[in-house]
């Protein structure tokens, strides 16, 4: 039986303790099952500082999946600062990654996972970037990966025989949905957080999925060169 695509995640801390998460996704969906919370906090109702550009209905979901699936991250991370020292492996089927780094940048990636494979409907846009999860990225990367995604999403459409619209004006809509989406799940953390480390792990996110579409241009010009070969 198909145990399903699998990213563990470990934090190693100076003094000694650890923290550890498994993702377990549907090959064929990508999505992650809706964890198990017994008693879902506050901040998880879906009313709760619902995202505008929200498109599920109170009545079938009245706690936000992301929320829910984030539950048990958000509590492990609630006593600690964005800046406290941490020692980040992230394996994959495929290699492990190693970074020592503070916290929030070590959280980041993490929620990014949680964020796009637990059934919102703005966020799973970027969910097939989690098949070929990188952490840690640059905004190179990040840009590039966006881009790649998007236009692959183009050439499936044209394969089914629609019409398509090479430019990017699809990927700076897809980023804004996004960017709402963080915004309001930032306010879903500040209620939950006692100190900044969830938070400004989401904040970092939302700041390089805000800076990856006007930088998409300058980056694109930047590798041109790069396919030199590909375009003859």
């Amino acid at each position: 039986m198909d145990a399903g695509f699998q990213i563990d995640y470990r934090f190693d801390f100076a003094t000694g303790e650890s923290r550890s998460f498994s993702f377990c996704l549907d090959r064929d969906t990508l999505r992650m099952a809706p964890a198990k919370v017994d008693a879902p906090p506050e901040w998880a109702v879906m009313a709760f500082h619902q995202c505008p550009v929200c498109r599920l209905d109170r009545a079938e979901y009245p706690y936000c999946p992301v929320a829910l699936n984030m539950a048990q991250i958000v509590d492990e991370f609630k006593e600690y600062l964005s800046f406290d020292d941490v020692t980040v492996t992230v394996t994959t089927e495929e290699r492990s990654y190693v970074k020592q780094t503070s916290l929030q940048f070590g959280l980041s990636p993490m929620l990014g996972i949680v964020m796009v494979s637990s059934g919102c409907p703005s966020m799973e846009t970027l969910k097939p970037m989690v098949r070929f999860h990188l952490p840690f990225a640059s905004l190179e990367e990040t840009v590039y990966r966006g881009i790649s995604t998007y236009l692959l999403s183009l050439l499936y459409k044209k394969r089914r025989g629609e019409t398509v619209d090479l430019s990017l004006d699809g990927l700076h809509k897809l980023y804004a949905d996004v960017g709402e989406v963080n915004s309001a799940f930032a306010e879903r953390l500040r209620a939950a957080a006692r100190k900044d480390a969830n938070i400004n792990a989401l904040v970092n996110l939302h700041c390089m999925g805000e800076m990856a579409p006007p930088s998409a241009e300058s980056v694109l010009n930047s590798m041109e060169s790069y396919f030199s070969a590909l375009m003859g």
